[in-house]
């Protein structure tokens, strides 16, 4: 991966993927995607049955089962919907033709402001699906990795992480040119 840097020509970010990360990426965001409709056409307390989902859409009042499944069942579906949303940004930015130049199908990534936070947002999502399933609760958490699939969804969450950071810097760096 190229990190994120501001793109001094067309204003907003951007940033080169290799093909596979791409794809890793993009099976992610599609996997958060539908995490986040099946969410929005649920139950109201769904959520509970399944941990990414209840990261994804918390209780608003925890203490009081009641008082959140009436705040979910007026907000859980816009909020599903803007989250899958945002995913989906993320697929179609990576699904694009990579550019004549790019060596070996590698994705060249333009983003504008209002994209990018989309991407900030996607990007923690999925990072909150893949904690859920490792048993990360918290930062300085290992989580339980037991095995080469759980390893290797390890390792996603934590280039993910870098992914936001290169992201974050790079918006931090075009709002001041």
């Amino acid at each position: 991966m190229r990190p994120f840097r501001a793109d001094r020509r067309g204003g907003g970010v951007r940033a080169r993927f290799e093909a596979d990360e791409a794809a890793i990426l993009r099976g992610f965001a599609a996997e958060a995607a539908d995490r986040a409709e099946r969410a929005g056409s649920g139950s109201p307390d769904g959520a509970s049955a399944d941990p990414a989902l209840a990261r994804l859409l918390p209780d608003a009042y925890p203490d009081d089962p009641e008082a959140s499944a009436e705040f979910r069942r007026f907000t859980a579906e816009r909020l599903a919907e803007s989250k899958a949303r945002n995913a989906q940004l993320v697929i179609a930015s990576l699904s694009g033709p990579a550019d004549d130049g790019a060596p070996d199908g590698a994705v060249d990534v333009r983003l504008d402001a209002d994209q990018a936070q989309a991407w900030l947002r996607a990007l923690t999502d999925i990072r909150l699906g893949l904690a859920a399933g490792l048993g990360i609760e918290e930062d300085g958490d290992e989580g339980d990795v037991h095995d080469l699939e759980s390893a290797t969804r390890r390792a996603v969450y934590d280039w993910l992480a870098a992914v936001q950071e290169f992201l974050v810097l790079a918006l931090a760096r075009a709002e001041r040119h």
